[in-house]
């Protein structure tokens, strides 16, 4: 019956490679079920609560992808990037409860559900410099990078300077310098699963060496806390404006640049550039950040991590649903996921960013109207601790450069409609 459904033998694939290819991806993204509890549990959010709640939610979304999108072979789950804004600025920085920024997650992805829905999809992703995605990418990575470093230990808070060393003499800071090193190194020896297996192995030494308490491996699924517990009246209010806008435009263009991405790699590009049977996927990854606010967890994304897989030859919807199926079977590593030292799940906080900023290469550095705006938004957003902020200051920027300099021919009414949107957010 899947063989019927998925045709096989039309995308020269078969039940084998499907399964490869989907257990290939999963072991390649899933550190986010350690992750993304640690980071929002710093918001205010339920470490075990928001553990059942990613898991469900990529299963969930990638069961979706798998049924619906059918031709794409693509792994989701809440994304890095807006769970630390979710938790570090909305929550911690604004002060706003879980289920405020829950509620906010939910209108961030009945907007993107209904974008995919219409022609307004295209326009978006064609309004936007090249630039200044990148640019927000770049941030977004040096915004996890510092948060990363912080939760390893490697900084600490500083009453002048603001920022400074931490203790590089403790064991347990060590031993989380070290499995980064050794992420990169997999990654160089083109291991897969180098993130889960460099978290895995050097908690293992803690555990073993006494430096860090292990709790077990399985045990019972810890209760839903956040299901259906989100709150629209805040997010509803003129103060929640920004963050709504952020969730939406960082959750959009980073599903339409990780479906392009994959896009390029499984050969799902047309001859005029255009992308094959996008709006399946898109619609799918927005239901998943609808379907993720209810469960109680961040925006829900696509993985470019899929890439692996389709490297192992994965073409349709089956490898979704094998990554699907993975999350699932992980449901009772709750007492593993608290068990894992958080200087070690912070080094692959720093890992991840990193996959964040290598793009910048691909910025227009010979224009300086372009690439000017890209920085400061790499630059804003880890030193205003806030990605909507560091968004808001690269939009302005940039309107007003193009605005001085008299090239306001070609901009995009999307540009000036942000830039001013920022503008009020700064203001008030």
């Amino acid at each position: 019956m899947l063989e019927k459904y998925f045709n096989y033998k039309q995308h020269k694939t078969d039940f084998k490679t499907e399964v490869t290819a989907g257990f290939t991806t999963f072991l390649t993204m899933a550190y986010i079920m350690f992750l993304n509890p640690l980071i929002l549990s710093d918001g205010g959010f339920d470490f075990g609560g928001v553990f059942t709640a990613t898991i469900l939610a990529a299963a969930l979304a990638c069961f979706i992808m798998g049924f619906y999108g059918k031709t794409w072979p693509i792994g989701l789950a809440p994304g890095m990037g807006l769970n630390a804004f979710i938790a570090f600025g909305v929550c911690k920085g604004m002060g706003y409860s879980p289920a405020e920024a829950l509620g906010a997650v939910f209108v961030a992805g009945m907007v993107f559900l209904i974008i995919s829905l219409t022609p307004l999809r295209a326009w978006i992703i064609n309004s936007i410099p090249r630039s200044l995605k990148l640019g927000i990418g770049a941030g977004i990575g040096l915004f996890l990078a510092i948060i990363g470093f912080e939760i390893m230990g490697v900084t600490a808070d500083h009453p002048v300077t603001l920022v400074t060393l931490g203790n590089l003499k403790s064991p347990i800071v060590l031993l989380g310098c070290f499995a980064f090193v050794s992420m990169i190194i997999l990654e160089k020896l083109k291991v897969k699963g180098n993130i889960i297996i460099g978290i895995l192995v050097f908690s293992i030494i803690a555990w073993v060496s006494g430096i860090a308490k292990f709790n077990g491996v399985v045990g019972a699924i810890p209760p839903m806390t956040h299901l259906m517990t989100f709150d629209l009246s805040a997010a509803l209010s003129a103060s929640m404006i920004t963050v709504v806008f952020t969730l939406f435009f960082v959750d959009f263009f980073d599903t339409a640049g990780t479906l392009t991405s994959v896009a390029n790699v499984a050969g799902k590009v047309d001859s005029k550039g255009n992308v094959k049977d996008i709006e399946r996927a898109m619609l799918s990854d927005s239901v998943g950040t609808v379907a993720g606010s209810m469960l109680g967890t961040s925006n829900v994304t696509s993985y470019v991590e899929s890439g692996a897989g389709v490297k192992e030859g994965g073409k349709t919807g089956m490898t979704s649903i094998v990554i699907g199926v993975c999350f699932l079977l992980c449901l009772f590593f709750a007492p593993l996921a608290t068990s894992l030292p958080k200087e070690i799940d912070g080094a692959a906080l720093v890992y991840v960013s990193i996959l964040f900023v290598r793009n910048i290469v691909n910025i227009e550095w010979d224009d300086i109207g372009e690439s000017a705006p890209a920085v400061i938004a790499m630059i804003a957003m880890p030193l205003t601790y806030s990605i909507s902020t560091g968004m808001a200051l690269a939009f302005i920027s940039y309107a007003l450069i193009k605005l001085g300099s008299g090239k306001v021919k070609g901009v995009s009414p999307a540009i000036w409609l942000i830039a001013i949107l920022g503008t009020i957010s700064i203001a008030i």
